[in-house]
């Protein structure tokens, strides 16, 4: 993968596979003073099936799938070898019928620490292909937060539907926006 929200589209895929309705994204900023260091926290939980313990113990490797239109699962491994490879970490826990949270961190100064990519739109693509489940984006760090839950935005719409043209290009330009006065930088890059 070349940048984190293309990591963000592929795991929310396996929480809509495990028939989540809701999903919760968040993408925070926090400076580790002990260790003197700036990570990039990526976080994704949703209320899906969750996975009993024996899958959870061999879901990080890739060569174990639950699909079968294919023998390769590389969604999580992929997330975990890109945290790994920056010196960061990755933590996966699964409940059955409860629910899965995974979280990657990675040190923001590390040459090797992926971009975080156009999370606008990739937020847009989950949004107008399952506009039934519940989405929420939550961005921390230095300059404040940001937080969008399509429930909130889908009753305000008072009947418009959000999948409608002008409310998907709102709500990129809104995402856009938070993720730029959030993070700053260049093509939506941490700056800290």
């Amino acid at each position: 993968m070349r940048d984190l929200s293309l990591h963000i589209l592929d795991i929310v895929q396996n929480s809509i596979k495990a028939k989540a309705s809701e999903i919760s994204i968040i993408l925070k900023h926090e400076y580790i003073s002990l260790l003197g260091k700036n990570i990039l926290k990526l976080i994704i939980t949703d209320n899906g099936t969750g996975m009993e313990y024996e899958l959870l113990n061999r879901v990080e490797d890739p060569f174990m799938t639950t699909r079968t239109s294919r023998k390769v699962g590389l969604g999580i491994p992929l997330l975990k070898e890109s945290a790994l490879k920056c010196d960061g970490e990755f933590k996966l826990s699964s409940q059955k019928d409860a629910g899965t949270e995974i979280t990657a961190a990675f040190p923001i100064d590390h040459i090797d620490r992926l971009p975080v990519g156009d999370v606008g739109e990739t937020m847009i693509t989950l949004i107008s292909s399952n506009p039934e489940i519940r989405f929420m984006l939550f961005l921390e760090g230095e300059k404040g937060s940001f937080g969008l839950d399509t429930r909130e935005v889908a009753e305000s719409l008072k009947g418009v539907i959000i999948t409608e043209y002008a409310v998907i290009n709102w709500l990129k330009e809104y995402i856009d926006d938070g993720i730029k006065n959030i993070f700053g930088g260049v093509l939506n890059e941490v700056n800290c």
